[in-house]
């Protein structure tokens, strides 16, 4: 067992590359009879239950889509099998596929913020091994890239190597390099403080309304944008501006105050039943499709967006 937390990511191309790299990772973990969680498209279970054979019974799966489609839920998914599986520092394993080629462009800021985030969440977690899988022949070259940058070790072609563009843990907390644009002028506007959160309630049920949302949804976004605007006025400086507005098939709400969100695994973690701090953001990552923060010394804006059916 190494006295580190194992993160990897394997950069294949062709089924044949995915299946030798990630299988043998995974018969490893068998052979020592190790706990693995494979995390990934439905297309590469299939590929690595088929190479596995008679194997793939002692392994565990779920498919990313599902769980990850908000890569923000990703991190508590694996602490939950690590909680489960790893009692008294007992070694395992998982394969992990965050990033594929449709993830929308927002999203895929999220996921490479959640592979850097990883080296901060199980740092104290030396008995847990971490794949990660990268198509090198769908995804961009800027993926990739910094790929490199989130994992300590390269796998490549039956090769492991360091990777030496790799930024340490130091850096794994920090802001993501690419900022949140402003709100769109057509954009709903209100300011809030205690005393007018019921008015939020009905100005962002509204506008979900307009939106189309189902009935469902709206409450859905309605309990978010409470569960933000609660969290700002008790550290944000008593109150903040929320916007909403449609984006595609999505409805995005934000709220911005002067708070600072000083952790950058801030609702990652399943708050114990009688935990009141962190319970607001982990609600919220529950109830989203996408949460993106971004904060700093001269305030936070953590903006969600909703499908408007599920």
């Amino acid at each position: 067992m190494e006295d580190a937390f194992r993160h990897e990511a394997l950069f294949y191309s062709g089924a044949d590359q995915l299946t030798s790299g990630a299988g043998a990772f995974i018969r490893e973990g068998l052979e020592s009879d190790e706990p693995v969680l494979v995390m990934a498209l439905a297309s590469s279970i299939a590929l690595l239950r088929a190479e596995l054979g008679v194997d793939a019974a002692r392994v565990l799966f779920a498919d990313v889509a599902e769980v990850g489609s908000n890569p923000a839920r990703l991190i508590p998914a694996w602490r939950g099998f690590v909680k489960e599986h790893g009692v008294a520092g007992r070694p395992l394993r998982g394969v992990g596929e965050p990033i594929w080629c449709t993830r929308s462009p927002e999203e895929l800021v999220e996921c490479q913020r959640h592979e850097s985030l990883l080296n901060i969440a199980f740092a104290d977690s030396p008995f847990l091994s971490l794949l990660c899988l990268y198509d090198t022949d769908s995804l961009d070259p800027s993926i990739i890239a910094e790929a490199m940058r989130s994992h300590p070790t390269i796998v490549e072609r039956g090769m492991r190597r360091d990777s030496r563009a790799y930024t340490g843990i130091e850096e794994a907390g920090g802001e993501p390099s690419r900022g949140l644009s402003e709100p769109p002028a057509h954009a709903h506007e209100l300011t809030f403080k205690r005393d007018t959160l019921d008015e939020l309630r009905r100005f962002v049920g509204q506008r979900a309304a307009e939106a189309g949302m189902s009935v469902d949804r709206r409450g859905d976004i309605v309990l978010a944008v409470n569960e933000l605007a609660t969290n700002s006025i008790t550290h944000g400086g008593g109150g903040g501006i929320v916007h909403i507005w449609e984006e595609g098939e999505m409805v995005v709400a934000e709220v911005r105050d002067h708070g600072h969100i000083s952790d950058p695994l801030a609702g990652s973690q399943k708050p114990a039943p009688d935990q009141d701090l962190g319970r607001g953001l982990w609600l919220v990552n529950q109830l989203c499709d996408l949460i993106q923060m971004r904060s700093s010394h001269t305030g936070s804006v953590v903006r969600i967006h909703m499908r408007r059916d599920r």
